[in-house]
């Protein structure tokens, strides 16, 4: 029978593709496998052809039969008919390394994973060493994915020298940004890549034990991870000398910063730990610990497969390799696209993404989750690399990127961020806990042109006067969070409120939100 391949991603689920499958079941083999990334798209399922494969989508399970009909198992034309799947424009401009396999294989099968390169990085590994092992990974230029970009080699160089009865690798899929999904996509649609990436990391550092902490919000790729695990289990590949164990979070946000994840791991309440000590010193249970972004780790088997070298020509700057970049929010193809750093925020929303889903213009796009800044159209110019962002105080953070229309109203945006610090802060530290709390409380005086009691005269000119001031407190708030707080989250907070501030001031003039009479 021909087979068919049918996405069981969780965006493809939510919008019927098991229906679909379900569909097609009595007329073809069906192969469940991850998504491609199209979202716009899903469900996309593709027809194996003498040709290769051919996509159609989005399918709905009740055009199937009518399909059928008229020759959808042959790969013939239809309305639906994309097209081989390869030379699909938004497939092919990309440039996919740790995507490669996503939705092309079956997620659970060892001998799809192999056939498609799978393996050859951790052999590649065992065959090397340890110190060589780590020596390609620092001269990649691999740098870690979850949104700090620190050198992932360097890291575990720091994490094999340190002294320690046990060592542990620790993976982060505690993705909690907005408009990020590309964690989720490999746990449900190539699970095995971490767990190579893992295997190798923990070869690398002398690791006998890994964790992978995952969000709750993820059922599928839960589920779908620990059926990998056992898979991998019962090859050998893991169980022996080193082991990996999936643990699920709670839901908060904080424990996406490293050391919160290790307090709740550790059994207790995710609140982050002073530094020193790094946790390549001192981590999970006191002893040295490697703790990497998925993606990171996912992307591993790649550098070791192709070579360090072959790795190192694809980017620019400090920022070498491919980056999984996601495209969300008003954007009218949104979905996941690995391209090379270098690529300009304008290429992804305008050429890639296709501008907005409502058809309004472009007002921002917020890169780097809650706690990126909103860049307007002026710095689309700006190539996604993480020094090129900095120099315009932003930042990629995870990749994600957030689309909006000329509809949004930037002060009501930086309202939401200090809600968002003052709801997901783990309150150890008084400029986060606090300071988000009494920002809420400013920009709402400043969205309502409050006037202060001690401001006589002119009304108008009160409320001119009082904005004014409660912007400047503002900034000076944002000033103490940044440099002040413990982590990440108090830090960087003050991102989208300074960058909504610089690049739209009329969002928070006095008379913006005033009521028309």
């Amino acid at each position: 029978m021909t087979r068919v391949f049918v996405p069981r991603d969780a965006v493809a689920l939510a919008l019927g593709a098991d229906q679909v499958a379900a569909a097609l079941a009595d007329h073809a083999t069906v192969v469940r496998t991850g998504s491609r990334g199209l979202f716009w798209l899903e469900p996309m399922i593709e027809i194996e052809t003498p040709e290769g494969r051919i996509a159609y989508g989005p399918v709905d399970a009740g055009a199937i039969p009518g399909l059928l009909a008229s020759g959808l198992l042959a790969g013939a034309a239809q309305p639906m008919r994309l097209g081989p799947t390869e030379r699909i424009a938004f497939l092919a401009r990309q440039t996919r390394l740790t995507f490669a396999r996503c939705g092309v294989v079956d997620p659970l099968s060892l001998e799809d994973y192999r056939a498609h390169g799978g393996m050859t990085g951790l052999d590649r590994a065992r065959t090397l060493g340890p110190a060589a092992t780590i020596a390609a990974v620092v001269q990649s230029g691999l740098r870690g994915r979850g949104g700090a970009g620190f050198p992932t080699g360097i890291k575990w160089k720091t994490a094999a020298e340190a002294r320690g009865e046990r060592k542990y690798i620790v993976c982060n899929a505690d993705e909690g940004d907005s408009g990020t999904y590309a964690d989720r996509m490999l746990l449900e649609g190539d699970p095995f890549s971490v767990i190579e990436g893992m295997a190798i990391a923990g070869l690398a550092v002398g690791a006998s034990k890994g964790f992978v902490y995952t969000r709750s919000e993820y059922p599928h790729g839960i589920a779908t991870f620990d059926q990998a695990l056992a898979i991998a289990r019962a090859a050998g590949i893991l169980g022996g000398e080193f082991d990996i164990e999936q643990r699920v979070g709670a839901g908060a946000y904080v424990c996406g910063e490293e050391t919160s994840l290790l307090e709740s791991l550790e059994g207790r309440r995710g609140q982050v730990r002073a530094k020193p000590p790094l946790p390549a010193h001192k981590g999970l249970f006191g002893c040295p610990t490697v703790i990497n972004n998925l993606v990171t780790l996912a992307t591993v088997p790649a550098v070791l497969r192709d070579g360090a070298e072959a790795y190192g020509t694809i980017g620019m700057g400090r920022s070498r390799g491919t980056m999984p970049i996601q495209l969300a929010g008003n954007i009218r193809h949104g979905g996941l696209f690995e391209a090379g750093f270098g690529i300009t925020l304008g290429e992804l929303v305008f050429d890639i993404g296709g501008g907005t889903r409502s058809g309004r213009p472009v007002r921002a796009v917020q890169v780097g989750g809650p706690l990126g800044a909103y860049f307007p159209p002026a710095l689309f110019d700006t190539p996604f690399d993480y020094e090129a962002f900095a120099a315009r105080d932003g930042l990629i953070g995870h990749g994600g990127v957030v689309v909006f229309d000329d509809t949004v109203d930037l002060a009501r945006q930086a309202r939401f961020a200090m809600e968002f610090c003052a709801t997901e802060s783990c309150g150890k530290c008084t400029p986060c806990r606090i300071g988000s709390i009494r920002g809420m409380e400013t920009v709402d005086k400043i969205i309502a042109g409050q006037v202060g009691a001690d401001q006589a005269g002119d009304a108008n000119e009160g409320r001119v006067n009082a904005v004014d001031a409660n912007l400047n407190l503002l900034r000076d708030l944002c000033h103490t969070m940044k440099f002040g707080s413990l982590c990440a989250l108090g830090g960087f907070i003050p991102y989208p409120i300074l960058s909504a501030l610089n690049h739209f001031p009329e969002d928070f003039s006095a008379d913006h939100h005033r009521p028309a009479r």
